[in-house]
């Protein structure tokens, strides 16, 4: 593979600089006979989905799934946290032309408190620890649980797990070198997980001042898929027949902005993430970039949690010496104009021109 060379403002630190790639690897010294595939405007590291799906609708079809990949990788998306599907998309790791994939396995549930056919539904919330160890050492790092779910006796949201075996589960997590992480749309699920001492929380719209205090507290991430949070009111709908839920629901959409923007000021740490495939179609990690900043995120928060800061929460560096030559290029300068993430100039993936 042929050495490629760069010019730009290198993201995040904003100087204009020199580097090239060699065999899938930035380099910083100079070499000879480089090609110059981005010559000024602005460099980013990949853009990240930390919350996606691929795989699901699929049915199974790896081609299906490449597909979903591949529309995610031509807006810019170059890592994505994988945060449960039902089938095994490991074979597409290996292909070069797709976004690196972070495994989570399967979605943790109990009967009929999911999707159907999603998850691994356990008819027993003790078994949840084995449960935990088997997605553990089945993913790559992350275990994703159901938090809440309408529980269709009580007509409303509620939590799946006692807290005791929550606590437990998650410690055999860590033990196994794996994080956790869990859907929670409303509030009485919370308390206990964060309590047991989970890693990240997805979508989080029931977050509140003492929940927000505490994973600021504990460094707890959260993931809150706004452009999926828009859809609330459609659930809402058809959930009808289940009024105290479709009123949550409702309720929950009105201050998800206001909820995003307060975890952000208590210093909660932030990242993009659509769900795309659970209802929202796949590239749109842009939108909830966008989102993020009308949320209360400056620019400059919202391309970190769609890029660099969100990168280094998974393990992967920026655009350094020895790092993955993961880029998007921009003829404009995205912290003045986040409308430049939706025309990239150049898009490399490990090493390897794609766009």
């Amino acid at each position: 593979m042929p050495a490629l060379h760069v010019r730009g403002v290198v993201l995040p630190d904003g100087e204009e600089r020199d580097f090239w790639i060699v065999n899938g690897r930035v380099r910083t010294e100079p070499v000879p006979g480089a090609e110059t595939i981005v010559d000024g405007g602005y460099v980013l590291p990949g853009l990240v989905d930390a919350h996606c799906h691929i795989g699901i609708a699929a049915d199974g079809d790896l081609d299906a799934a490449a597909d979903q990949a591949l529309t995610d990788r031509d807006t810019g998306t170059l890592l994505v946290r994988d945060c449960g599907v039902p089938m095994d998309t490991r074979p597409l790791q290996e292909r070069l032309d797709l976004p690196r994939i972070i495994r989570a396995g399967r979605h943790i549930a109990r009967p009929k408190r999911y999707i159907r056919d999603l998850a691994v539904d356990l008819d027993s919330p003790a078994t949840l620890p084995e449960a935990v160890a088997e997605q553990a050492a089945y993913g790559d790092g992350w275990v994703k649980l159901v938090g809440d779910w309408i529980d269709r006796d009580l007509g409303d949201l509620a939590p799946l797990w006692p807290d005791d075996v929550l606590a437990e589960a998650i410690a055999v997590a860590h033990d196994a070198g794996a994080r956790v992480t869990a859907h929670v749309f409303g509030s009485a699920a919370l308390p206990g997980l964060i309590g047991a001492g989970i890693d990240c929380i997805e979508h989080g719209s029931g977050l509140a001042e003492d929940t927000i205090a505490a994973m600021a507290e504990r460094g707890t991430a959260l993931v809150p898929t706004l452009i999926n949070v828009e859809t609330f009111p459609s659930i809402a709908t058809g959930a009808a027949k289940y009024p105290i839920y479709a009123s949550r629901i409702l309720e929950l959409h009105d201050r998800a902005r206001e909820t995003v923007r307060a975890a952000v000021e208590a210093g909660v740490p932030v990242y993009a993430g659509t769900d795309a495939g659970g209802g929202i179609d796949h590239g749109r990690l842009v939108d909830e970039v966008f989102a993020l900043h009308e949320a209360g995120m400056s620019t400059e928060q919202a391309l970190a949690a769609g890029s660099w800061g969100a990168r280094g929460w998974l393990g992967w560096p920026g655009l350094t010496e020895g790092a993955a030559a993961d880029l998007v290029a921009y003829d404009t300068d995205p912290r003045t104009d986040l409308a430049a993430l939706r025309d990239p100039t150049r898009i490399v993936l490990r090493g390897r021109i794609v766009g």
